[in-house]
């Protein structure tokens, strides 16, 4: 298993897991992520900030992560930390657990970027997924209106947020 950045060659793979697990959203929940725009993909790996797990050469898993997020985490993004979003695993890896070393992989990121919090959002109040961080040690902070969604993708707009963090 190797975690690095994902880079120009990886935006096929990246928009075919974004399009396998926003089919998979539709059929279990009523808020799923929206086409999301090329030049959003283009600038995270640009950045630094688009991520993916291999496995045997395989893409397994991808997310994105900043170190700034006010308009999900409004007076809380002044304290330090790492946000991380959407992750989407190939259904080839999935039931193995990824978020775990996700998770490991992000302390250690924070820790070396003089951060104190990992941090995630998800929309809605999905209690599956909201056990499911909690298996891996995020603390449940609750379900929050958001007041300023106008620079957020779409499935934020009239919406309430869950939202975790972990501190280290």
């Amino acid at each position: 298993m190797q975690i690095e950045n994902s880079t120009r060659h990886d935006i096929a793979e990246i928009f075919r897991l974004y399009e396998i697990a926003t089919n998979f959203q539709k059929t279990k929940y009523s808020v799923h992520w929206p086409k999301f725009e090329l030049s959003l993909i283009e600038k995270e790996i640009m950045e630094n900030r688009q991520w993916k797990i291999s496995i045997n050469g395989k893409v397994a898993c991808i997310w994105a992560t900043t170190f700034s997020d006010p308009q999900i985490w409004e007076e809380k993004n002044l304290d330090p930390a790492i946000y991380i979003h959407r992750i989407a695993t190939n259904p080839d890896f999935r039931g193995q657990n990824l978020v775990g070393p996700i998770i490991n992989w992000a302390k250690t990121y924070a820790k070396e970027n003089g951060k104190r919090f990992v941090r995630l959002d998800t929309v809605g109040e999905n209690e599956g997924l909201i056990r499911h961080y909690q298996k891996f040690g995020f603390d449940f902070l609750g379900l929050y209106e958001l007041s300023n969604t106008d620079q957020l993708p779409a499935h934020y707009h009239h919406k309430p947020v869950s939202l975790f963090e972990m501190q280290i």
